[in-house]
């Protein structure tokens, strides 16, 4: 590995993960939920920077390729879990949750049995897309979270806020980051559908067509 800005970013990114849930231990509430989503929002202005500053100044590298992407992953699941929990475990949150987990779980263990041949899994424009509405979603949803600890002392039951109309800023907050994970959840499934459909002709015992 060299030690180039932009591995430098991606490095600090992936340890940045674990540090989201050790906010609430460190942390009272709100200030906890308010440390993540800053340390949240940090680490996805870094996800944009590390890989621009290596294609701009011509420092990618393998390093950079292969832990990219685990970061990014390791970043959303983690912050997923800990909102979900924060969240009252509402079934509305724990459902694209559960379908954002269970493509990640999906596509990584694809491209851990294709080997050598995973490159042709590569990382789409849509996949993109995907983890930057995932990023947006989990940043509002702790926005959320702190806000309605704000105004009421406790938790919110995502889904289980006041009306998107009211005039609660953490309804407001809480109802558009849910809408935001669903639509993240589906343009989740879609990717990972797309990847086992590339994958398919791969997993085809030799000598049959089906």
């Amino acid at each position: 590995m060299r030690w180039t800005l932009p591995n430098i970013l991606t490095l600090m990114r992936l340890l940045a993960a674990p540090g989201v849930p050790l906010m609430f231990l460190y942390f009272h509430r709100p200030w906890a939920d308010w440390a993540a989503l800053a340390l949240f929002l940090l680490a996805a202005i870094t996800d944009w920077f590390d890989g621009y500053l290596a294609r701009a100044w011509k420092q990618e590298s393998r390093f950079g390729a292969a832990m990219d992407p685990i970061a990014d992953k390791a970043m959303v699941v983690i912050a997923l879990v800990v909102i979900t929990g924060y969240s009252g475990m509402n079934p509305w949150l724990i459902l694209p949750v559960t379908i954002i987990l269970f493509r990640e779980v999906f596509v990584s263990g694809l491209r851990e049995y294709l080997g050598d041949k995973s490159r042709m899994l590569a990382v789409t424009n849509l996949a993109k897309w995907k983890t930057t509405l995932q990023m947006v979603a989990i940043s509002v949803l702790f926005l959320g979270t702190g806000l309605t600890y704000v105004e009421h002392g406790l938790a919110p039951r995502v889904g289980e806020t006041g009306l998107v109309w009211s005039v609660s800023w953490a309804a407001l907050a809480t109802h558009t980051g849910l809408t935001l994970i669903w639509i993240a959840a589906a343009l989740t499934a879609w990717t990972g559908w797309d990847y086992f459909v590339k994958a398919l002709p791969y997993l085809k015992e030799p000598g049959r067509d089906g």
